[in-house]
């Protein structure tokens, strides 16, 4: 620990340069990330406008398919650059224009005007900078939000929402987050206060008790505020999945489904818990439109990840993560030249030194989320096999086929497009490691992707699996 503190200090030290040009810094990582990601989306859009079916997928796509699919996968393209490019024209602005230290001075203001002294320190400030900052953003996001539920998922048939629980969504949202943002966030800056040199390892301690209260609270008291959940019906997909559980194991105490049709007609699957107490949730979307096995099949997979522990060593990465992102950061807390550069000459609010640490560190976040997405690419390659050595690699090769249909999921990719933006395997490369024969059809029957009388897309499934 006195190695690390003293090698922190000297990075602290030679960071600390006065004059040094942060914001051009920080512009220019954002510039540069907005470059690379608008190249790759180039890429991959030149891929949407195929109008050949791949090959390994002919025998269960067909034309008209394919087509919608390339169509909705442009339209996503298209929404996803303008909200960029208005998303980076707006960061350059706050950027330039210094509209942290502005939003922070009229908070202050109000709290100078309207709060009783004891509230009057710059934990209470932070805390009202920060919501205020972020429901500004929240608020300027809406018209891009409304178009994407209600212009472009509507068009393909995969909205659900009303206009009236689209907006109890947003106000539960930021109830919530100001609900769970205050005493954390509280407690972050407190912690930071309090405990001198070596806060990081305090922080990172608090962030692992918290997370793992998070997991186990999430489920009980955040999911309801949004979503209905029921027990699964006695039956035959009840029966299988509990025998599926005490097949491999699994610590299952509950099975239920969610009514994420009244948002989406995306559907999921996951499994929630404490390492001896587990719940398994299924959308009713994936029962509707999956047969019995099927829905199985994408259990062996999910609880493959369980057995195989990579959501252990994904938990354990995080924390890994988060304890070199705290580390770090105590290199930056009292930076002087970094603070000016922004506005910030006689005062140095921790919570700010937060926010411009996580942007100069933007481009090293960048790398590491293109290894998780490699590791995680592994781990899926992984479930999928221990899938199929259950049994269910028919099944398994179907649903993804079917959810592939039904949620109109790009069918292809560019190479250097998917490798740093999914996490999952593309479907082709899936099913070549199940092993599937590509003359056989899988699927039984007329997926439901388009209603036959209005021509509008009916879609169901997720993008990943």
């Amino acid at each position: 620990m006195d190695y690390l503190q003293s090698t922190l200090r000297r990075l602290a030290t030679w960071l600390d340069r006065p004059l040094f040009p942060w914001k051009k810094l920080i512009a220019s990582f954002s510039l540069g990330q907005f470059a690379l990601t608008s190249y790759l989306s180039y890429r991959q859009y030149q891929v949407l406008k195929r109008t050949t079916i791949p090959n390994s997928l002919r025998a269960e796509i067909d034309q008209k398919t394919f087509d919608k699919s390339q169509a909705y996968g442009r339209a996503k393209a298209q929404f996803g650059f303008i909200s960029g490019l208005f998303s980076q024209i707006l960061n350059i602005a706050e950027l330039y224009f210094n509209v942290y230290p502005k939003i922070w001075a009229i908070t202050g203001g109000w709290l100078a005007a309207y709060a009783p002294p004891r509230f009057s320190g710059e934990i209470t400030h932070s805390l009202i900078f920060v919501f205020t900052y972020s429901f500004v953003q929240a608020l300027i996001s809406l018209p891009f939000s409304y178009y994407h539920h209600f212009v472009l998922e509507e068009n393909f048939g995969f909205n659900k929402q009303t206009i009236k629980l689209w907006v109890t969504d947003f106000f539960k949202g930021q109830a919530l987050s100001i609900a769970l943002g205050v005493p954390l966030g509280a407690a972050f800056l407190a912690i930071i206060k309090k405990t001198g040199q070596n806060f990081f390892f305090y922080l990172w301690a608090f962030a692992l008790v918290m997370q793992a209260a998070l997991i186990t609270l999430y489920p009980i008291l955040i999911v309801p505020i949004f979503n209905k959940l029921t027990p699964l019906p006695a039956g035959p997909l009840k029966n299988a999945v509990e025998g599926l559980a005490d097949r491999l194991k699994f610590p299952l105490t509950e099975l239920q489904v969610i009514d994420g049709s009244k948002r989406s007609a995306h559907s999921n699957a996951y499994f929630t818990g404490l390492p001896w107490k587990k719940k398994i949730v299924l959308f009713d979307t994936l029962i509707e439109k999956s047969e019995e096995q099927e829905v199985v099949a994408v259990l062996a997979h999910e609880l493959g990840h369980w057995k195989m522990g990579h959501t252990t060593k994904q938990l354990v990465i995080a924390q890994a993560h988060l304890f070199f992102l705290f580390s770090l950061f105590s290199a930056f807390i009292e930076n002087r030249s970094l603070y000016a550069d922004f506005g910030f000459v006689t005062e140095r609010p921790v919570i700010i030194g937060f926010m411009l640490f996580s942007e100069v560190l933007s481009p090293t976040e960048s790398v590491i989320g293109l290894l998780m997405n490699v590791m995680s690419r592994r781990f899926e390659f992984e479930a999928d096999a221990f899938g199929a050595r259950l049994g269910y690699s028919k099944e398994l090769a179907a649903s993804l086929i079917k959810l592939q249909i039904q949620n109109l999921s790009a069918m292809d990719a560019d190479w250097m497009y998917s490798a740093y933006h999914y996490s999952h395997p593309i479907l082709t490369e899936r099913l070549a490691a199940l092993g599937w024969d590509s003359s056989i059809k899988v699927s039984k029957g007329d997926v439901d992707v388009a209603g036959k009388d209005d021509g509008v897309v009916k879609a169901s499934g997720r993008d990943e699996l």
